[in-house]
């Protein structure tokens, strides 16, 4: 059986559907997990979805994916734009990384227009809500099977 797909989402996530609606959704967490495993399973693939909000945590997954995942999917969250670690552990990866957010950051603060994950991603999806989840499993399931 193929390696699963890790996705994993990075802090405040957990609020989804809750925090800033307005910004971020009205999709919870649990929602946009039905929508990853979905497209997943149309691809044959599976999902190992994950939440955290500590940095830390994130990094031990980030590296537990070189050997026990075929692709990653990551929302960072906030440490998008501060989390020198977040990318270095990315980009000891040899997988595909998609990188994705839930809104469009260079439409928002200035702070948030630099992402240091976006520097170890193979390719970013933002601004399309939870569907762009969705496109970031399409998205890795073609570059897994193009390895």
């Amino acid at each position: 059986m193929a390696k699963p797909i890790f996705v994993l989402n990075g802090p405040n996530l957990n609020l989804l559907g809750e925090r800033e609606p307005h910004i971020y959704g009205t999709q919870t967490l649990d929602d946009v997990r039905a929508l990853c495993v979905s497209r997943a399973a149309a691809h044959g693939l599976v999902v190992d979805f994950r939440q955290s909000n500590h940095e830390g945590v994130l990094i031990d997954w980030v590296q537990e994916a070189r050997r026990g995942a075929s692709g990653l999917l990551i929302n960072p969250g906030g440490y998008s734009h501060t989390s020198v670690a977040l990318h270095d552990a990315l980009k000891a990866l040899t997988i595909p990384i998609v990188e994705c957010h839930l809104s469009n950051p260079a439409a928002r603060e200035t702070f948030r227009h630099h992402s240091y994950v976006s520097l170890a991603a193979t390719g970013t999806i933002c601004g399309f809500g939870a569907s762009g989840y969705e496109l970031a499993v399409d998205a890795l399931a073609r570059l897994i099977s193009a390895a």
